[in-house]
């Protein structure tokens, strides 16, 4: 399988990089079931959990700026909690006045939204750690491993390979277009309007081009014996160590979560 523009996975010889697949898998779904499961305001075990993230992403030798800075994707999403502010009852934590409505923050609601967004923080700050160190096809061999549907897997597996082939695609009609459109100062030819209707054209003519193309793959791929399953090398069973440092990262994750229940 060739790789992807769009491949996450950073190359290195760290003993993160080294870890079993499969094993680093189950530790991120253990790792976010724990973030999720952890009692709102339990602030002590976030910074810990906080601390493991940090802690992994130094001994993988990506360095704490590049995780933080992709992690970052998270509080767009976060935004979605915003509502808690002020539809959970309670003390009043602060009030904005917006010309004539007066808007009050209950202390339980800003608990709430913070504890959201750190939780989400850290689940992807997780995830960036396992796609960085992981590459895509350990993890899709690795998902098949965990019993994931074949047709999940399969479907993960082709788009991101083709995505790049899809792209290429929608870059040759945009240079098809800038050809064929005049050039008005410094802007492409045609109104905003104009310019509005090609791009909803292209994007029907990219999606009928992908639609005849996959089908054309598809065909090839049947006739070289493709049963919907993507086929790997056999992998051998994890080591000893790998299993011990998977039960090792369990138990310390169930020992946070208790914590958290204990503070929270």
């Amino acid at each position: 399988m060739h790789s992807s523009p769009f491949d996450l996975y950073h190359t290195g010889i760290s003993p993160v990089h080294g870890l079993d697949a499969r094993v680093k898998l189950v530790l991120a779904l253990a790792f976010v079931l724990c973030v999720s499961l952890t009692p709102v305001g339990a602030w002590p075990v976030y910074l810990l959990l906080l601390a493991v993230t940090l802690s992994a992403a130094e001994l993988a030798e990506l360095g704490l700026g590049l995780v933080l800075r992709r992690s970052l994707l998270a509080l767009p999403f976060a935004l979605a909690a915003l509502p808690l502010l002020v539809t959970l009852p309670g003390p009043t934590f602060a009030s904005l006045r917006i010309g004539r409505f007066l808007i009050s923050i209950s202390g339980p609601g800003m608990e709430r939204f913070v504890s959201i967004v750190f939780r989400s923080w850290l689940s992807v700050q997780m995830a960036i750690l396992l796609t960085a160190t992981t590459p895509l096809p350990d993890l899709l061999v690795a998902f098949g491993a965990l019993r994931l549907p074949r047709l999940l897997v399969a479907i993960l597996a082709l788009m991101w390979r083709y995505l790049a082939v899809l792209i290429d695609e929608a870059l040759r009609m945009m240079r098809a277009r800038d050809a064929r459109s005049g050039c008005v100062e410094g802007r492409g030819g045609g109104s905003l309007r104009w310019r509005a209707s090609v791009t909803g054209a292209m994007a029907g003519s990219l999606f009928l081009r992908g639609f005849e193309r996959s089908e054309r793959i598809h065909s090839a791929m049947l006739s070289r014996g493709y049963d919907g399953t993507i086929r790997s090398l056999s992998r051998q069973p994890p080591d000893s160590r790998s299993w011990r440092l998977m039960v090792l990262g369990l138990a310390v994750l169930a020992g946070l979560l208790l914590l958290g229940y204990r503070l929270g």
